[in-house]
């Protein structure tokens, strides 16, 4: 009878804590898609962006911003969910039947788990997948000579065709660069044949032309076909580097596996893989942060909160998504200039939380 009552006590948890994290979430990945949506009907017309594509950037983006609000989601709506069962007294009737702070917690806890693993899922591959063909909408946007596909980068420069598997941003200091990997440059005749066709391993902007290093070149003319090799080669093109920056995507927006690949590549070149890193760790403790988050929430739903309303709850919610927010930002920040090891940066706030929450369960049970 007592596994039965408990079963029966977590799906009463489990139900309101779900209920109230599910409108929390649409609400604040509704209000975030409407904010850019507003904003991209400001770059109607630029490059016959429409309002098909408008429309098609903010749907394509929706699983990227359902993944961004979901640890504030779960920590307003764990608290308004657990705030609301206070508020009826059904908390109070829990705990006078044996159930300890700690265990109606981690029942609320143990339904934002089996969210968080969708979630992931969700972060690893339609948000990836999205935010990939929405950038291409926003490069189309920006420039009609730049395209991006899923064979990479390509940009048309005069009479010449080129052709980038990826672009990553470098950092050196304050100055962030671009470097296009694995690069294929097609020079064309007046005519529309193939006259030259260049392959390097990278090209870097140095203010005046991109730079390809271990390039091989094949030329076609009357004589024949030659190729030679160089270990550098210039080359003179209006592709601008700062369009290109603009048209990265933002290493939070990567899947894993392609941060790694990113973050491998730097690291092989002798270079810091930098954002890339901090974005890695980030996502790799990213459910951690979440049910941190809810458990350090569940304290502000006992207690004092019995006596206090939905706008309490959810006013002290979202003062701490936006503590939250704050500190997790500084602390990051302050491991990458003091040269912390990105993964004890990430984890520094979420230990801080964890530090506070069993404090507070090991005094008042």
């Amino acid at each position: 009878m007592a596994t039965f009552a408990i079963k029966r006590a977590d799906r009463l948890i489990g139900a309101s804590v779900l209920s109230t994290l599910l409108l929390v979430w649409l609400v604040l990945a509704g209000f975030d898609s409407l904010q850019q949506f507003v904003r991209q009907l400001g770059n109607i017309g630029k490059n016959g962006f429409s309002l098909y594509d408008a429309i098609a950037y903010i749907m394509l983006t929706v699983p990227r911003r359902l993944y961004q609000m979901f640890s504030n989601a779960a920590l307003i709506g764990g608290l308004l969910g657990l705030g609301g069962l206070a508020a009826t007294g059904e908390l109070t009737a829990l705990r006078a039947a044996g159930m300890s702070k700690l265990r109606i917690a981690v029942s609320a806890a143990g339904v934002v788990a089996f969210i968080t693993i969708l979630v992931v899922i969700m972060g690893e591959t339609i948000a990836p997948y999205g935010d990939q063909h929405a950038q291409a909408i926003q490069v189309r946007m920006r420039s009609s000579n730049l395209g991006s596909t899923s064979s990479g980068l390509w940009a048309r420069d005069a009479g010449k065709i080129i052709n980038a598997k990826s672009a990553i941003a470098t950092q050196e200091g304050d100055l962030t660069t671009v470097k296009l990997v694995d690069v294929r440059v097609f020079t064309f005749t007046p005519d529309g044949q193939v006259a030259e066709f260049s392959h390097g391993d990278s090209a870097i902007h140095d203010g005046n032309q991109w730079v390809m290093t271990n390039v091989r070149t094949t030329t076609r003319d009357d004589a024949g076909i030659h190729s030679l090799t160089a270990p550098t080669q210039t080359w003179k093109s209006r592709l601008n580097p700062h369009v290109l920056e603009q048209s990265i995507i933002h290493p939070e927006y990567l899947s894993m596996s392609d941060l790694r690949r990113n973050m491998r590549y730097l690291e092989s070149n002798g270079q810091n893989p930098g954002a890339y890193a901090v974005a890695f760790w980030g996502r790799v403790i990213f459910p951690f942060n979440v049910l941190v988050l809810v458990l350090c929430a569940m304290p502000f739903a006992f207690g004092s909160l019995r006596s206090g309303g939905f706008g309490k709850r959810l006013f002290i919610g979202i003062i701490l998504a936006i503590g939250w927010y704050f500190l997790q930002g500084a602390m990051v920040n302050f491991g990458t200039v003091y040269g912390l090891p990105p993964l004890l940066a990430n984890l520094l706030p979420t230990t801080l939380l964890v530090a506070g929450a069993l404090a507070y369960f090991r005094r008042f049970g």
